[in-house]
């Protein structure tokens, strides 16, 4: 084979396996939904859990209806007035056969992430249709034609402005949205104490309910966000440079922010040390192709400082409430990335491509390039940032004065879950769902379950495992008397033995019991913490804990609180309490039955 038939070859097999690789690049970024999902939903409460999921995912089924009528034309259409705005056409369904799906594909998902930014700095207190309305225009309109001057051949472009991923493009306009969002609508009830005159005079911690949730989506996202840099990689080498920066940055911010919260705060802030993780990868999107390790290590520590820093100033200046610190990682890093460019671009990566509108090469200023490039990244900055600033304030207006951007003090309160989707809660656990574990042969019947010898075995009172060890039970003298006292007996315990004390009430013929996940602290008080660079005053944490309740008329009290404390027994502080109330009286809905009759099982 000849050397021209070879080059051809190559040229072929190269042009596949980047094509496919570009589409593969493109279900990275999709996946980064996930990661951004449960980055939001670890760092916000439980009781707003499922609004979380369901923004997040109508964030991308809407920008895709919204993008394929409208966004994709604006973006990568003919380009028309100076460069501002590309031409709105409908080739996907006119021209099927001769549509660039791989790119439309690709240009979707990343104008997907952009809405996505906004939700976690809104988040616990936003109107779920007002998020879908604004989703929706940013993807249709606001995204596409800034993006079309980066991206689409517009003016920017054509100056020689280089955003190879997105840091401005996305990450900054994502960013500002959820600034200008999060300050029109306010922040949560209990974010910041106010005086009489308004006046902010303490800023309260608020955790999120899952660090664990966290964790994940950040390294689904670090993961997501190779595909995010990289799928646009022509070579394996620029590729490999690519996912080195991509690397390098990341892993510094966090170092740094650290290292930073570590003197700070005397202790290294989880939540703090994540946000820097994607900090860091929002700030290398923009020069990810154009810079070296050296380069990358400088832009990994400023974003570690960023973070805190940003987190700070939100908290206690602007007084602006991001509930996942959304404005410090994309807003503030996707400038600061947009700005990199101009600093560290060094015109010795594979495939370096920046030149201004006359074809001639530019680098940054640390690299020998002048003030030329820099100012260009900063004019293209500016201009977006104008644009969204705009754009973006007039939308969360005319939301807020029409059909209201926030949601009521009540559904707060409550949680979003239950106000705006029907969903008592997103962990089944908690609803609480209790398993009954006596019923009758003719309940089990009338349900069409097939009661074998091991289930009836189960409806037998059976010695439990109580208090991690088994013991004999001795069974309780149970009253018939009608005119027994009615008794409350509640229960304050850790999660961890809700199993221990179901099985020891059923052991005793306690059966119905009401089960509440609360919050609270005892008279050890708490010790002084911080979250977020917040602190936490001493006696203010509160402890996750499980709260049961039952009425009692025929086992005696003092049998039901030896059981339970058999059961929650382990020596150690925090145990529980019980608390035993008498009661007037209890009446059955259903047949109108009171008293003694009214907490006996149904024969039905």
């Amino acid at each position: 084979m000849d050397s021209t038939m070879l080059e051809k070859v190559n040229e072929l097999i190269g042009g596949e396996v980047y094509g496919v690789w570009f589409l593969v690049g493109a279900a990275l970024v999709f996946f980064m939904q996930c990661g951004f999902a449960m980055v939001e939903t670890g760092f916000t409460r439980a009781k707003n859990a499922g609004n979380i999921i369901m923004k997040n995912l109508m964030d991308f089924c809407i920008g895709t209806i919204v993008f394929i009528l409208i966004g994709f034309g604006l973006l990568l259409g003919e380009n028309t007035f100076f460069g501002l705005i590309g031409k709105p056409d409908l080739q996907i369904f006119t021209n099927y056969a001769d549509f660039d799906w791989s790119n439309f594909v690709f240009n979707l998902v990343f104008c997907a992430t952009t809405a996505t930014i906004v939700s976690g700095a809104m988040a616990e207190r936003t109107k779920f249709i007002s998020y879908c309305i604004y989703s929706g225009v940013l993807s249709a309109v606001i995204y596409p034609i800034e993006a079309h001057w980066i991206w689409g051949g517009g003016w920017l472009s054509q100056l020689g402005f280089h955003d190879f991923a997105g840091s401005c493009a996305i990450h900054m306009t994502g960013g500002l949205a959820a600034l200008i969002g999060a300050a029109v609508e306010g922040a949560r009830i209990g974010k910041f104490k106010r005086d009489k005159n308004g006046k902010v005079t303490k800023v309260n911690a608020i955790p999120g309910h899952s660090l664990t949730l966290g964790a994940l989506g950040v390294f689904i996202l670090w993961f997501g966000w190779y595909g995010f840099n990289g799928a646009a990689a022509t070579s394996v080498s620029q590729l490999g440079s690519i996912f080195l920066t991509t690397t390098i940055a990341p892993a510094t911010a966090t170092v740094v922010c650290m290292i930073f919260t570590w003197l700070k705060y005397g202790k290294p802030d989880v939540s703090m040390c994540l946000n820097a993780s994607l900090a860091g990868l929002v700030a290398i999107t923009a020069p990810c192709d154009v810079t070296d390790a050296a380069g990358a290590l400088v832009v990994g520590t400023v974003s570690g400082l960023l973070v805190p820093f940003g987190v700070w100033f939100l908290d206690h200046k602007l007084h602006v409430d991001d509930p996942v610190g959304a404005v410090a990682v994309h807003f503030l890093n996707g400038m600061w990335g947009t700005i990199a460019v101009g600093l560290f671009a060094t015109g010795n990566t594979p495939g370096y491509s920046i030149a201004d509108g006359n074809g001639e090469a530019m680098k940054g200023l640390f690299y020998g390039g002048g003030v030329k490039l820099l100012g260009i990244q900063l004019l293209g900055m500016v201009s977006v940032l104008a644009w969204g600033a705009v754009t973006v304030t007039i939308l969360f207006l005319i939301l807020k004065h029409t059909i209201g951007l926030r949601a009521s003090a009540e559904e707060e309160i409550i949680g979003l879950d239950i106000t705006e989707h029907n969903l008592p809660s997103s962990y089944a656990d908690f609803m609480p769902s209790i398993d009954v574990i006596k019923q009758t042969d003719k309940q089990a019947a009338k349900a069409g379950i097939e009661v074998n010898d091991e289930v009836k075995k189960m409806n037998k009172v059976i010695s439990p495992v109580i208090g991690g060890a088994d013991k004999n039970v001795t069974p309780v003298k149970v009253s018939t008397d009608k005119n027994t006292k009615l008794t409350k007996i509640s229960v304050i315990c850790k999660q961890n033995k809700l199993e221990d004390l179901q099985t020891a009430l059923t052991s005793i013929g306690i059966t119905g019991i009401t089960v509440t996940q609360v919050l609270g602290y005892g008279t050890q008080k708490g010790h002084e913490t911080y979250y977020r660079g917040v602190k936490s005053d001493a006696g203010a944490t509160l402890l996750p804990k499980i709260k049961v309740e039952a009425i009692i008329s025929k086992v005696p009290v003092n049998d039901a609180v030896n059981a339970i404390r058999d059961a929650l027994y382990t020596g150690n502080i925090g145990d529980g309490k019980v608390f035993v109330y008498d009661v007037e009286e209890v009446v059955r809905v259903r047949t109108g039955e009171t008293g003694y009759d009214a907490l006996q099982e149904s024969e039905e």
